[in-house]
């Protein structure tokens, strides 16, 4: 494995082509794999067009390549499709600097997930209640009995729970019925759908209730992804100031909503590259993070007998199959890249690239400061929104970053500045 890691060597340094050929070699990708990520074989427009409504083209969003990880000792490579300068990297160097010194460990809490029945104003809480109870197999079996595919893959409805909650004008009390899930490999969010709306005849007859909303929760508290960090006789200094930023985002939300974004710049552009719903799975986190009635970063890390701990938990529902997972080509190449076949591996992984990203994040603030290699990542993007041609690109990323090393700081209209000086200089070159 050691000669196969090599191959991901100062990734960061080759020609696009020679990324492909080692990526080719690392995960056994096919020309057809190749083609379908660099583009040559784009998403059809006739798929495109049964995806979303009105489709008139595409999006494209940059798909790179986060190399150094190991994970459960696996050694990973993990796509990322992201805007944003800087998050590769950092998640790139702070696995390798793991790796150097000390272990990522993932586990899985649970398998399920969420479907909710809503009856809005019960008239009459202690029959509803005794009814849903008395029929609880009953109803579980009509669920079930939706779903014959995914029972036969060994998933299926597990349970179903009823909650009693006050309604917020003080007028009453909601029920809300919880169908509890095992949607396998899938993110399940259709299926679950589909049973909550085929049961709601049911639980109106047997409760003699309206039933409200049927729906699917993002909150799958259920299905919980698990990563634990430890660095090993770290630089006192940097891990004090790690657990310090984390005690400031304990008690200040407005740091922690920085912290928690920070988390989701890794997990979001895992979902991205594979096609699942990344919005489904911030609208998970973001509560989970509030469940406590105060909104709290949803990693924590401490200091230990000289050694740094980090954890995340999160709840997320991810799918390897089903959905744009099965219909976008990239995203099959995605999975491909990542060497696994089932979700759970997939929301480990996912978990774990967060926590990555975020202690990236923290001993960047604990130490130079997040702006100065942000920054220097940040002059390919000032240097093309200064307008600079392909062959210009480098000379003025280079300029830029001599100017960041003396005046701290860099803006679009240095750039600009500083691709005009070229210009004038290859003119007048041109001219002798």
């Amino acid at each position: 494995m050691e000669n196969k890691m090599q191959l991901m060597e100062n990734f960061h340094r080759i020609g696009i082509s020679e990324r492909l050929e080692r990526l080719r070699g690392f995960c056994n990708l096919s020309d057809d794999d190749i083609k379908i990520i660099t583009g040559e074989h784009a998403l059809p427009m006739s798929i495109a067009e049964h995806l979303i409504e009105n489709v008139v083209g595409y999006f494209p969003v940059p798909l790179g390549i986060a190399t150094n990880f190991r994970i459960d000792g696996r050694d990973l490579l993990v796509p990322m499709a992201v805007e944003e300068t800087s998050i590769i990297a950092a998640a790139s160097a702070t696995a390798k600097w793991i790796r150097r010194e000390g272990s990522i460990k993932t586990y899985s809490k649970g398998n399920l997930i969420i479907g909710q029945i809503q009856f809005p104003d019960v008239k009459n809480v202690q029959h509803a209640r005794h009814e849903l109870h008395e029929n609880r197999d009953v109803l579980m079996g009509l669920a079930n009995a939706c779903l014959p595919g995914l029972v036969k893959r060994g998933g299926g409805v597990r349970d179903i729970a009823v909650r009693e909650i006050p309604r917020p004008d003080g007028t009453g009390i909601m029920l809300v019925i919880h169908i509890l899930c095992d949607p396998c490999d899938a993110m399940g969010a259709n299926l679950i759908n589909q049973v909550c709306e085929a049961l709601k005849p049911r639980v109106e007859e047997l409760t003699h209730e309206r039933v409200g909303l049927c729906i699917l929760s993002n909150l799958v508290d259920g299905k919980l992804a698990v990563a634990e960090v430890v660095i090993r006789n770290i630089n006192p200094v940097v891990g004090n100031g790690i657990q310090e930023a984390t005690l400031f985002a304990k008690a200040d939300p407005y740091r922690a909503a920085t912290h928690n974004k920070g988390v989701l710049n890794g997990i979001d552009p895992v979902l991205i590259a594979t096609g699942n719903d990344w919005r489904a799975a911030e609208a998970g986190i973001h509560a989970y993070a509030a469940r406590s009635g105060k909104y709290q970063p949803i990693t924590d890390w401490y200091m230990q007998d000289g050694d740094l701990h980090g954890k995340i938990e999160i709840p997320l529902a991810a799918g390897t199959v089903g959905g744009v997972t099965r219909l976008h080509p990239t995203a099959a190449v995605a999975l491909k890249i990542l060497g696994i076949s089932n979700a759970a591996d997939l929301a480990r992984i996912c978990a774990a690239v967060g926590i990555v990203q975020n202690l990236g994040a923290l001993k960047a603030l604990a130490t130079v400061g997040i702006v100065k290699g942000h920054m220097m990542l940040h002059t390919a993007n000032l240097a093309i929104a200064a307008g600079a041609d392909v062959h210009e690109i480098i000379r003025v990323r280079e300029r830029l970053a001599e100017v960041l090393k003396t005046e701290k700081t860099i803006s679009l209209t240095r750039a600009k500045q500083i691709l005009e000086d070229i210009r004038v200089a290859d003119s007048r070159t041109a001219m002798l």
